[in-house]
């Protein structure tokens, strides 16, 4: 594969030019931790689990460099965040958590009843979560879509309560736009920790944070590795990554337009993953001259270049065959559908956190106004899991109800299963059910 002199892509030409190697680091977009992550992260959860809040306050200390009084902020301190949030930030707020709340009322599931044959009924009846955890990354930039996109569908699903975690800042509690976003989508209780500690403390439970059902919301590599350590004892909601776009480009997209969808992914961070697949060998370069005029006008450049350098692509496929093949194989968080029938296409794809269709519309939208989530599966695991959803807030109740002819018909069957398997008891206490009326 070459690359251009003047802007550094890791990947550039044709999909049929690359190497198995080229494949391998491609689509190997691990959310796998160092082992310096690794043990760092278990060490901190063990910590919590031993040490509770004493641990969190340490912590903070030593992460944050707070020295906090109070782990839970209170109640009016979220709602004077809120009072001062300004009125058109707050109104676009507002927007967004309508939509989201619209978007996920529309996919609640609901309970089914199927009689397998006469007098055998199975049902199954979605029930909300009892309690769950929004984490909202802090450190640098505050991140209040996250706090709405956690939150909003939790409550839609009828969950009981749901709390609120994100890192201090020096005045001892997250940034004041995070809580005037859980004032906004109804959190019941807000804590002033961040890390893989505020993962650890949710998933089992300290004096002071109440143990959860479920963890949404993304974090850095630290907050990343701990909920899949602590998965088991508590749900996630994927394993999460480095944002990622995937933009399939033929012969009617704008290659600017394109372009500033892919240096907004890389700005992200150094390791986001921003891929162009081009229907239009003459469209590829029009679309690298455009990152390279767009790019010196953006402020996070460097952040960018560092994205572009190592995880970047800019590939050509001889058809639209071979763009789709390469979506699916490549499983990308973000679809950005840059053709003529994006309607069309979109028929032919799978293994997409979601798919933007359309000329006029940018992934973008998607983050913050749409109503759709943005909470997606990275590093190629959209092949087996979904954007977060009213869907992840219930758990499925099963029931099973036979009449007593029904008994009767089952039990000889399954005293033959039953022996076959070596489980006399079972036989036996199926036919004793057979007999009864």
């Amino acid at each position: 594969m070459t690359t251009s002199p003047s802007l550094a892509i890791r990947w550039r030409g044709a999909i049929s030019d690359l190497s198995a190697q080229d494949r391998r680091e491609l689509f190997d977009r691990s959310t796998s931790s160092d082992d310096n992550v690794r043990s760092e992260t278990a060490r901190i959860i063990r910590d919590v689990r031993t040490r509770g809040d004493s641990a969190l306050r340490e912590q903070s200390l030593r992460f944050d460099g707070v020295n906090l009084d109070e782990l839970e902020v209170p109640r009016a301190r979220i709602q004077r965040a809120l009072d001062a949030t300004d009125r058109r930030l707050r109104s676009a707020m507002e927007r967004s958590a309508r939509n989201i709340a619209r978007a996920h009322s529309a996919s609640m599931p609901i309970a089914m009843e199927c009689e397998v044959e006469p007098g055998v009924v199975v049902g199954r009846r979605p029930d909300p979560l009892g309690r769950v955890g929004v984490y909202a990354p802090g450190g640098r930039a505050a991140y209040p879509s996250s706090v709405l996109m956690g939150a909003v569908p939790a409550h839609v699903a009828g969950v009981g309560e749901v709390v609120l975690c994100s890192p201090p800042r020096e005045d001892g509690a997250p940034f004041p736009i995070v809580l005037a976003a859980a004032a906004l989508a109804g959190v019941d209780r807000v804590f002033a920790i961040g890390g893989a500690g505020a993962i650890a403390a949710m998933a089992y439970g300290t004096e002071t944070v109440p143990r959860v059902d479920r963890i949404v919301g993304p974090g850095n590599a630290y907050v990343a590795e701990a909920k899949l350590q602590v998965t088991g004892v508590v749900a996630i909601d994927a394993p999460a990554g480095p944002s990622e776009l995937l933009v399939i480009v033929d012969a009617a997209s704008s290659p600017r337009a394109v372009a500033l969808e892919l240096l907004a992914q890389a700005e992200h961070d150094p390791r986001a993953c921003a891929v162009a697949v081009v229907i239009d060998e003459g469209r590829a370069a029009e679309i690298a001259d455009a990152l390279e005029d767009l790019l010196a006008q953006q402020p996070r450049g460097e952040i960018i270049r560092e994205s572009l350098a190592a995880n970047g692509a800019l590939l050509t496929a001889d058809s639209r065959e071979q763009a789709i093949a390469f979506a699916i194989a490549y499983a990308s968080e973000h679809v950005l559908l840059a053709v003529e029938d994006s309607g069309e296409m979109l028929g032919h794809l799978r293994n997409c956190g979601t798919v933007f269709l359309e000329a006029n519309n940018s992934v973008a939208f998607g983050d913050y106004m749409t109503g759709a989530n943005h909470v997606l599966p990275t590093g190629g695991s959209a092949r087996s899991y979904s954007g977060l959803s009213a869907l992840d807030f219930v758990r499925w109740t099963t029931y099973q109800r036979l009449t007593a002819r029904a008994a009767v018909s089952l039990s000889t069957d399954v005293a033959v299963f039953a022996a076959a398997e070596s489980l006399p008891g079972h036989a036996m206490a199926a036919l004793a059910a057979g007999t009864i009326q």
